[in-house]
């Protein structure tokens, strides 16, 4: 029978009650979203003890990339340092730190020429950031290292290894059969402390203070070169001699030669040439095949034990850099590296 105009119909009702009701839900579910990053008041938490639980303000973060792109940038000062330790592209590393820069609006670098400068929100934010960032490290550390085995990841400078260090290692070894090492020579070693290395051996001037640094020597300045530059009608007889000739010198302690200068007094001039390199060992090879005058630590001729070399003045100067033992203060309580720690500074007799 048809359906008269105005009539009850319960097919209409039902799917009008329905209706209402999905409204309804809607609106219950959207008073429970949460609203520019916060959860919406009244939204229980129920994954306390409690059963209920009134949650506040839920930030978000900035992408975790982005924030190691910064803490590298920032310690080791340069986007092309930073990058290679990150195996990442100079311009992929630029982006995630201008990612971070736009995140919190402010300017994190001063770029300069060649090199990047923390600005003085930048400074605060890797103060604030940096000791997260190398706990998060050590968690993840702690997770994966093996139990049956105690590994220090150490960064030393490949001469001092070579000399100093690899000879007394058969010691360490006896002493603590379950310590083992993971050496890595690369440069800008202090600024990888907590983020791939445990420890450091490396020469600087003065250590960061925010460090735990102890002082494993203290050197003087050698004019170094080969054996025959003192032999035959042509020897070197004083100082200004050597500017017939071209200085070694290590890229990154340049103060060497102009420390050797001093001591030398008015004797001293410039060398012909000055030639830098980034290997202590490739410095001696140099100096010993005829190739110019190395200005480098009296340890480095003493341990090399080169017929080829020799001191070519009897003019020392006292050295401004020294060898360093480097780690984060906190890193002292890991088992590894205290008992290297103790090790070295007995096995050398440190200052």
């Amino acid at each position: 029978m048809p359906e008269r105009h105005g009539s009850f119909a319960p097919g209409r009702a039902l799917v009008q009650v329905r209706k209402k009701k999905l409204q309804l839900q809607k609106l219950q579910v959207l008073a429970y979203l949460p609203q520019r990053g916060m959860i919406a008041p009244g939204r229980p938490d129920r994954g306390n003890a409690g059963g209920v639980r009134w949650r506040e303000d839920m930030r978000r973060l900035p992408p975790l990339t982005a924030i190691e792109a910064f803490v590298h940038v920032a310690r080791t000062g340069s986007i092309k340092a930073a990058a290679a330790e990150l195996a990442l592209s100079a311009p992929a590393l630029s982006r995630r730190v201008q990612a971070l820069e736009r995140f919190v609006n402010r300017a994190l670098f001063d770029r300069r020429h060649q090199a990047l400068v923390l600005t003085a929100d930048g400074e605060r934010l890797l103060g604030q950031i940096a000791p997260l960032v190398d706990q998060l490290s050590d968690a993840v550390e702690s997770m994966t290292s093996g139990a049956e085995l105690m590994r220090l990841r150490l960064g030393v400078q490949p001469l001092f290894a070579s000399q100093r260090l690899f000879p007394k290692l058969p010691a360490l070894r006896q002493r603590h059969p379950q310590l083992h090492l993971d050496i890595e020579t690369a440069s800008h070693g202090i600024t990888r402390l907590g983020d791939g290395l445990d420890a450091v051996i490396s020469t600087a001037r003065e250590v960061d203070p925010s460090f735990y640094a102890r002082r494993l020597d203290r050197s003087a300045v050698f004019a170094i070169g080969a054996r025959n530059l003192i032999e035959g009608p042509d020897a070197l007889r004083r100082p200004a001699d050597v500017m017939r000739l071209t200085a070694l010198v290590h890229r990154d302690l340049p103060d060497l030669l102009t420390a050797w200068q001093h001591a030398a007094g008015s004797d001293a001039v410039e060398p012909a040439a000055t030639d830098m390199f980034d290997s202590g060992p490739l410095i001696l090879e140099a100096a010993a095949q005829g190739l110019g005058v190395a200005f480098m630590h009296d340890s480095h001729l003493a341990e090399a034990q080169d017929a080829r070399l020799t001191q070519l003045f009897e003019i020392s100067a006292e050295s401004p850099y020294s060898y360093w033992f480097v780690c984060r203060p906190r890193a002292l309580q890991q088992r590894p590296v205290k008992l290297f720690h103790d090790w070295l500074i007995e096995a050398l007799g440190a200052v």
